[in-house]
């Protein structure tokens, strides 16, 4: 299963239709948290909000997870090990105040922590190479998932 999520704080209707349209054209299962966003799949089962357990629950269970380039759910995704694929809200359409994810997005793929796909063709691509990724980001199931590697994480980052 692939967890797709969007976070609770603004719609990200780019990624939700993105998705969507990628999983009418699949076989796999894809499970999506779409918070305020106003684009309602049809190809997908959707929450627009998941509880704290039921959110952990999902991502242990998930083979993969899509997502804005938020904080939380990269960490996360790195706590539980889960291969995540992140998508970048952009300031210039409307999907945040700032690039701020663009730059969190860049920094953690300097690190080889996560995959990034700045705009839906590259999401379409890393979706299609998704059995490479989750092999790629497989040796980060062996991460010590401490508060001091979180603390360096996000000290690393900037605006943190």
């Amino acid at each position: 299963m692939i967890l797709v999520t969007v976070g609770e704080q603004l719609p990200f209707d780019r990624l939700i239709r993105t998705m969507d349209l990628w999983a009418g054209q699949q076989q796999q299962k894809v499970f999506a948290q779409i918070g305020r966003s106003t684009f309602r799949p049809s190809h997908i089962q959707y929450k627009d909000f998941l509880e704290q357990g039921e959110f952990r629950q999902r991502l242990q269970e998930a083979q993969l997870v899509v997502a804005h380039a938020g904080m939380g759910t990269i960490i996360s995704a790195l706590e539980t090990g889960t291969p995540i694929i992140v998508m970048p809200r952009k300031a210039a359409l409307g999907e945040h105040r700032n690039d701020h994810q663009i730059a969190t997005a860049s920094r953690f793929l300097a690190l080889s922590y996560i995959a990034v796909a700045f705009d839906e063709n590259e999401l379409r691509q890393k979706l299609a190479d998704m059995e490479d990724i989750c092999k790629s980001q497989e040796t980060l199931r062996n991460i010590d998932p401490s508060p001091l590697l979180m603390k360096s994480i996000r000290d690393f980052l900037p605006g943190n």
